[in-house]
């Protein structure tokens, strides 16, 4: 599989999960980064044209 250009590293496809999701995957760089774990709750919000994803506070 070749090594992907450094400007197109972050672009990624929407898939469609079940019927009615739609998911993305996020670069494990940024995920280690911001210290987050497999099934760890995050909060989806829009802001203006473009989606915000940060960790779940009780």
């Amino acid at each position: 599989m070749p090594t992907r250009k450094l400007e197109d590293k972050n672009i990624r496809k929407l898939t469609k999960v079940g019927q009615r999701s739609i998911a993305v995957t996020i670069p494990i760089e940024l995920v280690r980064e911001l210290k987050w774990r497999e099934k760890q709750k995050v909060v989806v919000k829009k802001s203006g044209s473009k989606l915000v994803i940060e960790d779940w506070k009780k």
